[in-house]
């Protein structure tokens, strides 16, 4: 493992254009349970008035699930699945520091193009349910679950931030890597114009 370099895995939407070994599943229980925790939590949530008329029994399972999730992620599927790896790290005099790491490309096992979808696809979409279900508990009046919500948002959220963070290399700053890939779409997209031409 090596820091900062994280150009070996491919971010989501991006496995084309990258050289991949297989595109079968090669870490099948890694896979399922990168969507178990995440996916469960977001359905205890909709059908926790079915589940059980109890509002603490409903909030400690989706807290259970969210923290089984996020150690999942952000330690398991991460790592298996797309090779990359955060963490945070405090000093002795009291500062966070981020640290990220990837798999080498010359690392024994190449990455699988259909686990890489998996898990990028996993990690941009759950945390969008929790942004709406944070607006919809504010909408409602629904204050009881707003801290359920808000905790269901800050984890998913960390996970995706520490692998974007993780995969654009720590030093990278999103808004030019947002840039870069408007870009090189915009750019694409003129030389099929031409082409057509």
């Amino acid at each position: 493992m090596h820091r900062q370099d994280s150009t070996e895995s491919p971010l989501f939407g991006e496995e084309d254009n990258f050289r991949l070994k297989q595109s079968n599943i090669k870490h099948p229980l890694a896979s399922f349970f990168h969507l178990f925790f995440r996916t469960s939590a977001i359905l205890v949530y909709l059908l926790c008035d079915l589940i059980s008329s109890r509002f603490i029994v409903c909030m400690v399972t989706i807290i259970l699930l969210l923290s089984c999730d996020f150690w999942t992620v952000k330690n398991v599927s991460g790592r298996l699945l797309v090779g990359l790896r955060w963490w945070n790290q405090v000093d002795e005099d009291g500062r966070s520091h981020w640290m990220f790491e990837s798999r080498k490309s010359d690392g024994v096992s190449k990455i699988s193009a259909a686990e890489s979808r998996l898990f990028w696809l996993g990690l941009i979409v759950c945390p969008i349910f929790w942004v709406i279900f944070v607006f919809s508990t504010i909408v409602s009046f629904n204050i009881k679950w707003l801290v359920v919500v808000i905790m269901g948002l800050v984890l998913q959220w960390a996970n995706l931030y520490g692998y974007v963070r993780c995969k654009v290399g720590g030093k990278s700053s999103l808004r030019n890597m947002a840039k870069s890939y408007l870009s090189g779409q915009i750019f694409k997209q003129a030389m099929k114009e031409t082409t057509k031409s």
